[in-house]
């Protein structure tokens, strides 16, 4: 049988993809923008080649052109760094405290950020030794309106924000209790500006509520959500203040300082 030499990177199985890194790599090697000419030469592809592949990465905004025949990094790798590195900055601040908080609720603790409308599961805390629980999938995604964490992000918005949402969207419900008038919708974020905090009432799914607080960084901006999801039955009340300054902890460690 055949081994496979780990010490060897490796490689995209598509040639076209293979070929869109190699230049990617190359704009970035120089601080100025560098010509099809020169990007043609050091990537070793044929010039009409080479402006193509650019021309589809500058369409996606991965590469730009300043003046007509000359290339840099596009702003859209700025955007999608930014995202990963918040990403990775709240998960690494947030894990030891939702650990802790898990052990104190006994019920899964998610972490979540938004991304477009719908939010993102990026890190959970659990224990596979404890009774029935409501655990959400690293990487699933729902719609804002119908989730704790997303309510979060939504009573924030403007009101042309939150109204463009609702177009978009047409607020789809999954289930009996979803709201999905947009009435509704702002009576609730009323009260989610008013107390920061929000609420699941089983309209993601029947049989599961949860509770959620806000984690803000160093500029006071929401950048995720903390929330405990349990069976209907079980979601108890007092574990809200315990919620709501694991939250205030993990902001704290992203440079948020509240406002007196």
């Amino acid at each position: 049988m055949k081994k496979t030499d780990l010490s060897t990177p490796a490689t995209p199985t598509v040639q076209v993809i293979e070929r869109m890194f190699t230049l990617l790599d190359i704009l970035a090697s120089r601080e100025e923008t560098l010509s099809l000419k020169e990007i043609s030469e050091k990537s070793g592809l044929h010039p009409s080649t080479a402006h193509r592949i650019l021309n589809d990465l500058a369409t996606g905004r991965f590469v730009e052109r300043p003046v007509s025949g000359s290339y840099r990094l596009g702003m859209r790798l700025l955007e999608l760094g930014n995202l990963v590195k918040a990403r990775l900055s709240v998960r690494d601040a947030a894990l030891v405290p939702m650990r802790e908080l898990h052990k104190l609720t006994q019920q899964p603790v998610n972490l979540s950020m938004r991304q477009g409308d719908e939010i993102v599961y990026i890190e959970r805390a659990y224990s596979e030794r404890s009774g029935m629980q409501v655990v959400r999938a690293i990487g699933g995604h729902a719609p804002l309106h119908l989730t704790s964490v997303g309510k979060l992000f939504l009573a924030f918005d403007d009101t042309q924000r939150l109204r463009s949402y609702a177009t978009r969207t047409g607020l789809p419900g999954h289930t009996r209790n979803s709201i999905t008038q947009l009435v509704s919708l702002e009576r609730e974020l009323a009260k989610v500006r008013q107390y920061r905090i929000a609420r699941d009432n089983e309209e993601l799914e029947l049989g599961v509520r949860c509770m959620a607080a806000g984690i803000y960084d160093d500029q006071n901006k929401l950048v995720a959500g903390l929330s405990i999801s349990a069976p209907a039955d079980r979601l108890d009340e007092s574990w809200l203040p315990k919620l709501q300054a694991t939250a205030g902890a993990i902001s704290a460690a992203m440079g948020y300082r509240s406002e007196k």
